[in-house]
């Protein structure tokens, strides 16, 4: 099984501290805070995380899924918002948005879109966050 990890060192209080978000690989490092997070200062979240990680996810998926199938993708570009809003108990990511478009010679729309609804479905990202709402706009270029 496969492991991966990420680390987060947040000092001092929720409105005026600051943290650090670092992936295990080193591949990313960078502060976030009250601002980043909850109005539009600058630095990273958890939640722009979360996005990015459910971007590379549905997308490999999608590749695999179509080359399964027996298409060719030759680019899949996709982008996921997650919205963090106000729930009864503090705050809540209630839904991700994913756009992706694609191109995949020889595919009909229909099929495209019914490849895609499974890689939303059936990607790890998209499993580990079951209980939050996905929407898909999927679209041939």
């Amino acid at each position: 099984m496969t492991i991966r990890q990420a680390k987060a060192v947040w000092q001092g209080n929720l409105k005026e501290g600051k943290g650090t978000l670092e992936l295990g690989s080193g591949g990313f490092r960078g502060p976030y805070s009250f601002s980043s997070r909850f109005e539009k200062g600058a630095g990273t979240n958890p939640e722009e995380l979360i996005a990015a990680a459910l971007a590379g996810c549905f997308s490999m998926a999608l590749a695999h899924i179509l080359t399964e199938a027996g298409y060719a993708p030759q680019k899949i570009a996709t982008a996921a918002k997650a919205h963090l809003g106000a729930v009864q108990n503090g705050f809540a990511i209630n839904i991700i948005e994913l756009e992706t478009e694609a191109t995949v010679p020889g595919i009909e729309t229909n099929k495209f879109r019914q490849h895609a609804e499974e890689a939303k479905t059936n990607c790890p990202v998209s499993k580990a966050l079951a209980g939050t709402k996905i929407e898909l706009t999927a679209k041939l270029v």
